[in-house]
């Protein structure tokens, strides 16, 4: 699926297609919509890049004991532990 936004509208909002990506991105990660990296895929950013974005925008990223553990459970798996 494509989404179109027009000339005049990224114009009259005074923003790049950059921008409008990153506060697309930002707006759906913070609804829970898009992981830390689908969304710094879509801003065009790299994970550290979006990461300080998101802070600076007073959000911050969702890690908790499940997401943890799923890690740990990835990193054996790969032999890692």
């Amino acid at each position: 699926m494509s989404v179109m936004i027009s000339d005049a509208l990224m114009q009259s909002a005074r923003m790049t297609e950059r921008e409008m990506k990153q506060e697309i991105a930002v707006l759906l990660f913070g609804r829970d919509k898009l992981t830390l990296a689908q969304a710094a895929r879509f801003a065009e950013m790299d994970r550290t890049d979006f990461q300080l974005l998101i802070a600076s925008r007073g959000l911050f990223v969702h890690y908790d004991a499940d997401d943890f553990q799923q890690d740990l459970a990835t990193l054996r798996e790969l032999g890692h532990l």
